[in-house]
Parts: C-alpha cells; structure tokens; sequence
C-alpha cells in the first residue's frame, strides 16, 4: 500500500484530531489537556502505539530469539513461592543481553537502549532457573527538577556530583513473578550493595565520555520516575522500618508518548522533503523526540504540544547515609548504607511474597504461552 502524502495543512490537522480522539483537547495556547483524568489503564492505551512499533521492528529478531530463551519464562505451575531463591545477575554475556532484551519486549512502555553509562542486571530464581524481572541503570538527566530542588550543590560541582547517581531506566518483574510483588524485590536489587560494588569496579578509573574526566567511583543515589502516575512498586519500600525509596514530587508531564499514533506519518513527511530520520552523530540521545518536534515545527504547530500534562511520579534512592551532607558539599566521603542482596531477598520473602502468595489467586493458572500475544501482536481469544 503506498504511503499517505501529507502537506502540511493536512498532517497539521491530522495532528489535532488524533489528540481528540484519544482523549486530549488544545488551547488557543498550544497547551495539551487530558480531557478526562488519566488512569493506568487509559495510559498503558495511551502508549500502545509505542510498543506496538517497538515489537515490529523486533519481529524477526523475537522469532530467531524466542526459541533459545523461552524456557526462562515461568507458568505458574513452575514456581512454588516457598523455595524461590533469587539471584542478581549483571548483564554481560550474549545470551544475558538477549534475554534482557525480551524481556523488556513485553513491557507496556517501549524499548530503549539507554544512554551514557549503562549496567542491566537480570533476577533469577535458583529454584528453577526461570527470570523474575530485570533492572536497568543509566546516567541521571544534569536536569531533573524534581531531584535538584532537594538539594544545594556547591558552586560549579553540579555535574561532578549528580554523575555519582544513576537513573532507573527499567525496573520490573515479568509474569507471573509480578503478581506475586516481584517488582518489589527488583527494586531492592537496586539498592543492594551489589549494584554498588558493581558500578565501582566497572567505571573506577574510567574517564567520562563527554568531557573526558575521571569522576569518584561513588554510586550515591538513583532516582526514577513511575512509569503510569502514582507507582505501587515504590511506595511504602521500606527495609526494616527505613525507606529505601521516597516520592519526591511529580514530573511536569513533557514527553512524546501521547503523538506516537502518528511517528511513521512523521517520518514519511520529513524524508519525503529530504530530512534524515535516521539518527546519529548530532541528532541527541532522544531521536524519536526530535523527529516529532521537527515535524512539528514544520506543520507550524508549537512545541508546546509535547507538554501533554500527565505527571509522573519521581523517586530517589539514597544509597549513603549522608545523602544532602555529600551533595552539598559538608561531608566529603559517603557513608554507605549496609544492604546486601541476600538480606533484602529474604525481607521481601517473608514481607511480601509469602503473603501474596497465599492471599491472591491468578499466579497458579499463568502460562508463559500468554506472552507470545504480546511479542508477536496477537489478539487474545476470547473465551
């Protein structure tokens, strides 16, 4: 089928539509509103678009991978909560790398590399060598106003101390773990001192790749934000009465998910006059988003519109005792909390997952068959 040639006008108004059609209003401003308020089932639609043109482009890859991976994930009959032993496993190894990214295939959210430096972990269960969910880790935004409200950074140490903290990038555990609370136990991961100590070893001594310089191997904090509003992996993570992780407010709601309906239509009109959608040297670490607002500059519609308004909600982990004395300059050494990821696994054992397990039903009757709907886009049946 030949592609839709748009002229501006036309991709213009298309624009408009489709944002009422999906439930978001403009205002003489260029402002985007939700028309209704945005649940996580609405939002989880929202994003579909992506994910859908995330899994197309990895058809033919899934078909090649799922064969030599597939065993890795559980039916419900494969677990039995009382012998489950996970294990954090950094991603190095081929087969590490691609059943990582399988996994994160089947996440609601689209799939990205990440960008700057990057440390993925996968959590196994020993008991029967099935995957219980994955973490990502990658360099922090030198912007992030919900984090740099918090705290006073000394003059010109901004960057030095924010790159001693890493972002979340993806956190979660795949079916059935995640019924059974096993996004919390990822989330623990991520605050052990295994991560840690896995983060010195790989950048001590390492010079930055924009600039050049050698940084404190110190991994002080991550922060993260909540993929749909308010998280429910995050809130009330405590470990023996002290939070691991903490709100500390919300996004301001920019982003591109809510005009990913439209991406290809935006790729065709900018190569159709000659603009390379293909990314690299100069185009930044987010080329999607760059695709968008150039088309959109082009169409004559404002930037604006890629404040869509819907907040997320944005945590930080400290890792160090003296998390503000640190970054603020009064403490010149970080005093690194004690958690090792065996402790934290048998806290989550004995406060969640056993718990869970007795109290809510769905996980027994999971197949993994299931997942193949979702990497291969397929329709579930109805009964």
């Amino acid at each position: 089928m030949p592609k839709q040639a748009y002229t501006e006008g036309d991709l213009r108004e298309l624009v408009l539509d489709y944002l009422a059609e999906i439930g978001f209003t403009v205002d003489e401003r260029g402002q985007v509103h939700a028309s209704n308020p945005v649940d996580k089932s609405a939002l989880k639609l929202l994003h579909s678009p992506s994910q859908r043109i995330e899994i197309e482009a990895n058809q033919k890859w899934v078909k090649v991978a799922l064969p030599n991976y597939y065993r890795y994930f559980a039916n419900g009959y494969d677990i039995d909560p009382t012998r489950i032993r996970p294990q954090l496993v950094e991603v190095t190894k081929r087969w590490q790398h691609d059943l990582f990214r399988l996994a994160r295939l089947t996440w609601s959210l689209p799939y990205s590399q990440g960008y700057g430096r990057r440390i993925r972990f996968l959590i196994l269960d020993r008991s029967n060598s099935k995957l219980i969910g994955i973490l990502a880790l990658q360099s922090p935004p030198l912007s992030f106003p919900p984090r740099d409200k918090m705290f006073d950074y000394p003059p010109d140490r901004k960057t030095e101390l924010v790159n001693q903290m890493m972002d979340i990038q993806t956190l979660g555990a795949v079916p059935p773990y995640n019924r059974l609370l096993g996004g919390k136990l990822v989330a623990f991961a991520a605050a052990s001192n295994e991560v840690r100590a896995i983060y010195r070893r790989k950048y001590k001594g390492r010079p930055t790749e924009m600039d050049n310089r050698i940084l404190p191997p110190h991994l002080v904090a991550l922060t993260t934000t909540s993929a749909f509003g308010r998280s429910s992996i995050y809130n009330r993570l405590n470990y023996e009465g002290k939070p691991i992780a903490y709100s500390i407010g919300y996004t301001e709601g920019y982003g591109s998910f809510h005009l990913m309906g439209l991406y290809e239509d935006f790729r065709d009109f900018l190569e159709e006059r000659g603009v390379s959608t293909r990314g690299g040297f100069g185009t930044g670490p987010r080329p999607k988003w760059q695709i968008i607002t150039r088309t959109l500059d082009r169409i004559g519609l404002p930037r604006r519109l890629m404040k869509h308004g819907v907040e997320r909600e944005a945590f930080l982990f400290p890792l160090v005792e003296n998390l503000a004395d640190y970054l603020e300059g009064r403490a010149k050494k970080p005093i690194y909390r004690d958690l090792p990821f065996a402790d934290l696994a048998n806290y989550w054992r004995e406060r969640w997952l056993l718990p869970r397990s007795s109290r809510v039903d769905g996980w027994h009757s999971w197949e993994a068959e299931e997942l193949k709907q979702i990497w291969f886009l397929e329709k579930r049946t109805e009964e």
